[in-house]
């Protein structure tokens, strides 16, 4: 439960500049997202790739759940699915314990795409962050984990950088 005064809540001036500092910072993190996928790019659109990294986390899922994970109707969760069986990197089963079901899951083309593109973003994001002084560097921690909590975006686990096994 938030436990803040309401009083001391950002406003005016200092609501603009912070909005304004994290609008800058999405670019940055946008343009990272975007270079970090350069090499599968003929494979792999990022919204496609948001859907390996659920499945990354999750190991299979109904297409429905994927929809639900990804905040898309099912038909484009579907449209996606297809393009990303046909490229091999999903495969869609029959569910073991509901044979009226299909799960997906990640192949090892997809496993290995979903690591090199993390690993990839892993350092290009570390390259920034070598760049500031310890103390800048507490002071982000401190700030992005505020504003995460504050979203509604639950922590990073390690096997999940991008922070998108249940987004």
């Amino acid at each position: 439960m938030d436990t803040r005064d309401v009083s001391a809540q950002v406003t005016g001036d200092d609501l603009a500049a912070v909005t304004s500092a994290v609008l800058t910072g999405s670019r940055l993190l946008v343009a990272i997202a975007a270079s970090s996928l350069a090499a599968v790019q003929d494979r792999v659109t990022l919204p496609q790739f948001r859907m390996l990294v659920v499945l990354s986390g999750h190991g299979q899922a109904k297409l429905v759940t994927l929809a639900e994970l990804l905040g898309v109707n099912s038909s484009t969760a579907m449209r996606m699915a297809d393009r990303l069986m046909v490229a091999g990197l999903i495969v869609k089963e029959v569910n073991p314990h509901n044979r009226r079901e299909s799960l997906m899951r990640l192949t090892p083309e997809g496993r290995r795409i979903v690591d090199e593109v993390t690993a990839r973003r892993h350092k290009e994001i570390a390259a920034i962050v070598s760049r500031m002084t310890p103390e800048q560097c507490q002071a982000l921690i401190s700030a992005m984990t505020a504003f995460n909590e504050a979203g509604g975006e639950p922590p990073a686990h390690p096997q999940y950088p991008l922070g998108w096994p249940d987004a």
